[in-house]
Parts: structure tokens; sequence; C-alpha cells
């Protein structure tokens, strides 16, 4: 009887970890006849994934060097036999969503309106003033990523891109403590970077990859998305590079996201409209980053200031959850339910 228990455990471990591995290694191309120093070309290219190279167009491929027509046709060819990419039905797709995690923020109130918390293989970007939560929301589901499923949580580690010099591990430290969790092993379990330009934030997407294919990563946090592209790009003149430049940057999220079933949290700042509807409109700032970035995020979630801690944060745009919005406090233990004032 008690072999038979510790088997059935056995067998729902290598179902959960099977659930968390949907991702294929580019080694296994090797068992389709690619030979290894392609598939060590296309490591070294940021392809650590049968996924990723199946999800890329051919013109990619014939930029890696070494890699020619006939060569890149082999492999897409095999890849896309190892990779499902056809039509589906939309019961076996409701299925996939409804196996989704859901990351929790720390507020019950919070939690409800986003429908049980950040979701995972999506784009979830957090847009306000200074001073309206953003980090603060960030630094909060770096840890409880790391919160087991039963929790509410992600049951992975976390990798966090900073841009603006904002990240505190002693903030994980605080939230950590009111988890029960062990500090030390909270912040080992965040690889953190700290991005110095635009080129350089897109280097380390790459880097990214190559740590999710090794191990079980929840959440990917890059805070903020487009401040290096406001001070690297200036100027009307290279408005159109800039645009360029971000939505290869927000495509290749969005790959990560696919490809490895992380929760993607992105924030953004915003600028004052200045449409003439601006002086009658409370709500005139808008997220920078235009169209490029309102179809690059699946949820788009804007942050206000409250009464004293308390922030407000509104469904700005998203495909299944109502326009609403929700109260929360910042305290020292984090993201909480709102405080009475």
């Amino acid at each position: 009887m008690e072999h038979a228990q510790q088997q059935e455990h056995l067998e729902m471990a290598e179902e959960e970890e099977e659930a968390y591995a949907n991702h294929m290694l580019t080694e296994k191309l090797e068992e389709c006849g690619i030979q290894a120093a392609d598939i060590k070309k296309l490591k070294e290219a940021g392809f650590f994934t049968v996924e990723s190279i199946a999800f890329t167009p051919k013109k990619a491929l014939l930029t890696i060097k070494g890699i020619s027509e006939a060569k890149a046709d082999k492999i897409l060819a095999e890849a896309s036999k190892l990779v499902p990419m056809g039509f589906t039905t939309a019961t076996d797709f409701h299925q996939r969503r409804s196996g989704m995690i859901q990351i929790t923020t720390g507020s019950g109130e919070l939690d409800k309106l986003l429908g049980g918390g950040i979701e995972t293989g999506s784009i979830t970007e957090l847009f306000g003033e200074f001073r309206t939560g953003k980090s603060q929301l960030c630094h909060m589901l770096a840890v409880t990523s790391q919160l087991p499923l039963a929790m509410n949580g992600g049951e992975g580690k976390c990798l966090y891109i900073d841009t603006e010099g904002t990240f505190r591990p002693e903030r994980l430290l605080a939230i950590a403590e009111r988890y029960n969790l062990n500090g030390e092993e909270v912040l080992d379990n965040v690889a953190y970077a700290r991005a110095y330009n635009t080129d350089h934030q897109m280097t380390l997407l790459v880097q990214a990859a190559g740590m999710m294919s090794e191990s079980r990563f929840a959440l990917l946090i890059i805070d903020s998305a487009t401040s290096l592209y406001r001070t690297d790009y200036s100027g009307r003149g290279e408005l159109s590079a800039r645009q360029m430049h971000m939505a290869r940057f927000l495509r290749n999220l969005q790959r990560l996201a696919d490809e490895f079933g992380v929760a993607v949290v992105i924030t953004n700042q915003v600028v004052a409209s200045v449409d003439g509807m601006a002086m009658f409109n409370a709500d005139s700032k808008k997220p920078i980053g235009g169209n490029i970035m309102a179809h690059s995020s699946t949820t788009r979630l804007s942050l206000r200031k409250g009464r004293g801690e308390n922030r407000v944060c509104k469904i700005y745009d998203s495909p299944c959850l109502p326009e609403a919005e929700a109260q929360f406090s910042i305290g020292a233990h984090g993201i909480a339910d709102a405080t009475e004032s």
C-alpha cells in the first residue's frame, strides 16, 4: 500500500515537472539529424529551445554565420515537426489556459481584480506616475513567484532586469519575512541584472533564455521597459528607429513568455497628453511607447495614488478582464489590502 502511494507521488511529481518543462532543448534536434556544430551555432545566437527556432522567421536563422539556406530549411522543417504549430480546437486551448498559473500580488482585492493574480505566459504592463507603486509591486512579485502553488505562488525563480537602479534586495527580505521564507534562499532565487542601454537590455534577454532553458523560472520583470529608449533615442528623427527596436524587444519578451510559460511584468512611464482635450480630462497622462507597446502587452494596468499609502489599480486594457479598479496599500512587508484612513 505504502509503495503504491509512493509511486503515485512520484508520478504526480513527474507530471508536474513535465507541465513546467514545456520546452524542448535545442539538443533534441541532434536526434533529427542536425549536426552538433550547427546546434552550437544556434545556441550561440540565442536559440536554446526547439520552440524558439520553430517560432522564428527563416531570415533570422540566415543571419547566423555558417547557416546556409539549405541548412535553415532543414532546421526549420525538423523543428516544426516537433512543435505543434497548426490549428487546434478551442476546447484544447481552453484546457491549456485553465492549467495556467497565476501569481498572487499579496493583496486579495488586487488578485480578485486580476482574476486570481498575475498571469503566466503573457505580458502584464504596469504604468503610472512616479511613486504609484510600480517598483513595489515588482519587488513583491519577485518573492511571491517563489511561493508554492498551494499558496497562489509560481513555484519558480525570478529574473529581474533593472534599468533605473531602483532594485532594493532589502525589500525582498522584508517581504520574505511576511511569508516565513528563508531570506537568503529568496535572494538566491532572484537573478538580477542592471541594463545600461537598449542594446544591453536586448542582450540580457538572450542570457535570460539560456538561464530559463536550464532552470525553472516563473517570472521575468523589466523595471522599466521604456526608460532607456527615452534616453538612447531622443528627438523626432529617431522615433522610427526607436519604435522598431522596441517592437523587437517586446517581441522577444513575448517569445520568452510563450516558450517558457513565465509571467512577464514590465513597468512603463507616463507622459502628459498634448491633445486639445487634455485640460478637460483628469486622466490625461498616457503610457509611453504608443501603439507598439499597446499591442504587445496582454494586460495593461494603470496605477495612481490614493489616500496615504493606498494606491488604485485600474484595468486599462485586457482581453478577458472587465474595466474595473481596486485599491491596495504599500507597507513595510510589501503589497497588502488597502488600509482604512
